[in-house]
């Protein structure tokens, strides 16, 4: 019988410990990077820590195709409707190619959510009135010494980074993409007569439009010419919404999820928007336009004007009517009074302003937009609302105490099948159910910190499918084990030592691990392709758990068998190691008898010792 190669696998042999002190270090940097991170703990799924789960799937039945970059938006816009609830820990992702699932924690009003999310969403163009950054704290009324419309301007430098300007679809014009220095704001009246003065824009859509190009608009404030003074009555909701806005703080999320809530189209409102990371405020004026008659948006890079990306607005026949009528009036006013707020579910997604009447049913958006920028602007403008339509296919609600009943029955079940398969190991394979354990020890702690480092990397929430799909790596993980423990036992049969039955057993026993495991992670990946929901989680544990499996029987089980092979217990076949020749039926050893010199080649004759 050939004696066994020399060279790796006693390279290997001789340093377990290495091998041994390589996986606990990867174990302690990953502990320790999950207390730093905080996320002490794996996320828990609607089904276990209560709350509301919607599954939509998309239809193109708008002309629109189903695609990423449609998928995308509608996860974008879904999230805005979601924030508007107040709720902090929704999530809206994809999943697969045609549905969106839309996580909402306990707390929330899930009829609220459920009659929010999917639905067509509510774009508007409204002139704005007045607009500065919320500092934080409330800010007082103007006072008729006030800039224009009263309000307080934002400062140049704060204009010149986040203002963008609309002009005609006309490429004769020149361009300039700042924004009116404060001091340009002369008009010298408060924002309360403002809106007392300030005519509904949309009222002038019957005039006809002017042609003119070459036109800009900047964004910021706007306001509307003046017209009759209004009764005593529209003076008090004027006076309710300037005190309104004075008090307004963009800055905090629930005065945003609150801002302007329920306002109709046709009344003034208030309103939050972000601009380059800094949370305004906002009072507009009553809609002019609606995000209806946008006909088409599309986001193009200016290689001739060198203003760099833009948004190009095409408007249906009553839009261009009212667009222009709107422009006509902004370009009037001075900043902030002559720009308009593209309303998105009550928020402003962006405010230019304008500088000349836009006419002919086209008009340009410019600033210092970034690519993505100004493809999320144009969708938003382009769809007026999600891009795709959703159908319901889903609506489930768990309560927080029924959540928690689920996770005590799922860890119940857990706590079941591990004593089990531990009781099976100690009777079968005594002194050797100790490597056994120890593995599945490892196995454990790897798989809780990968999870509970998962939740805030990727959103991986642990649901009941995944709790179950832990349970069952536990019988693959032991397998495994198994496995290698009865390649050994098959070794120590046939007459050999420990030492060398360990090292000749890895080989066969490597590859019947590998090929088990390849099995079973190839099922996990293809549950994981082509199921959609909860059963995604059962999926993605069950193959986090088998390639986990593969890192610690090569990493863990093998090098601690090594090193027990050395010691008198284990090596001289201890009735109560697992190991025992006389109880496995041992062969007598096997030993080599020499050939006797001069003789030719013929088999060899071996003998028992």
């Amino acid at each position: 019988m050939a004696a066994p190669k020399k060279g790796r696998s006693a390279s290997s042999q001789s340093k377990p410990g290495r091998t041994l002190a390589l996986i606990l270090i990867a174990i302690g940097a990953l502990t320790g990077g999950m207390f730093i991170s905080g996320n002490t703990t794996p996320r828990l799924g609607i089904d276990l820590a209560g709350g509301t789960s919607i599954t939509l799937k998309a239809k193109a039945d708008q002309g629109s195709a189903i695609n990423k970059a449609n998928m995308d938006t509608a996860v974008d816009i879904m999230n805005r409707r979601v924030n508007g609830l107040g709720v902090s820990e929704a999530e809206v992702q994809t999943q697969g190619n045609d549905n969106i699932i839309v996580n909402i924690p306990k707390g929330t009003n899930s009829k609220q959510a459920q009659q929010q999310v999917g639905t067509t969403a509510k774009l508007y163009f409204r002139p704005v009135l007045a607009t500065e950054p919320s500092t934080g704290a409330p800010t007082p009324s103007p006072s008729p010494s006030a800039s224009s419309g009263g309000s307080t301007a934002p400062s140049p430098s704060a204009s010149a980074s986040s203002k963008q300007k609309a002009s005609s679809s006309s490429t004769g014009s020149p361009k300039t993409t700042g924004s009116p220095t404060a001091t340009a704001t002369s008009q010298g009246r408060p924002v309360t007569d403002a809106l007392k003065a300030g005519s509904t824009p949309s009222s002038s859509a019957s005039a006809s439009p002017k042609t003119s190009t070459g036109s800009k608009t900047s964004t910021g404030k706007a306001s509307a010419s003046p017209s009759t003074a209004p009764s005593g009555g529209i003076a008090a909701d004027a006076a309710k919404l300037q005190a309104e806005y004075s008090a307004l703080n963009c800055a905090k999320p629930a005065a945003r999820a609150t801002a302007g809530k329920n306002a109709k189209p046709g009344e003034s409102t208030v309103a939050c928007g972000q601009i380059k990371k800094v949370w305004y405020k906002y009072l507009l004026g009553p809609a002019a336009v609606d995000g209806t008659e946008v006909k088409k948006a599309q986001a193009v890079f200016d290689t001739q004007g060198g203003s760099g990306w833009q948004v190009q607005m095409n408007f249906n026949g009553s839009g261009s009517k009212k667009f222009a009528d709107i422009t006509a009036q902004l370009a009037k006013q001075q900043q902030p009074q002559n720009e308009f707020g593209i309303v998105l579910d009550g928020e402003v997604v962006s405010s230019p302003y304008v500088q000349q009447s836009i006419t002919g049913g086209q008009a340009q958006i410019s600033g210092s937009f970034t690519q993505q920028e100004a493809q999320s602007l144009a969708n938003m403008l382009s769809y007026g609302a999600l891009p795709l339509s959703f159908q319901e296919q889903s609506v489930t609600t768990v309560t927080a105490a029924l959540g928690g009943d689920q996770l005590h029955a799922g860890l119940l079940a857990g706590a079941i099948g591990l004593a089990l398969v531990v009781i099976y190991l100690v009777v079968y394979y005594r002194g050797l159910s100790l490597v056994a354990m120890a593995s599945l020890l490892v196995s454990g702690i790897l798989t809780y910190v990968i999870m509970a480092l998962l939740g805030p990397a990727i959103h991986f929430a642990l649901n009941l499918p995944a709790v179950c799909g832990a349970i069952v790596a536990i019988g693959i993980t032991a397998d495994s084990f198994i496995v290698y423990f009865e390649r050994i036992r098959d070794e120590i049969r046939e007459g050999r030592t420990l030492r060398p039955a360990v090292e000749r057993a890895w080989p066969r026993a490597r590859r019947t691990i590998l090929v088990s495991d390849f099995v079973s992670f190839l099922a996990a990946a293809v549950l994981f392709i082509v199921t959609v929901g909860k059963v995604q989680g059962f999926a993605f544990t069950l193959g986090l758990t088998t390639v986990l499996d593969v890192v610690v029987v090569f990493f863990f089980t093998k090098p601690l068998m090594t090193l027990l092979a050395r010691r008198k217990f284990f090596a001289d076949g201890h009735k109560w190691s697992g190991l025992d020749p006389k109880g496995l039926g041992a062969k007598a050893p096997l030993r080599r008898t020499r050939r006797p010199a001069g003789h030719g080649a013929g088999p060899v004759e071996t003998k028992e010792a």
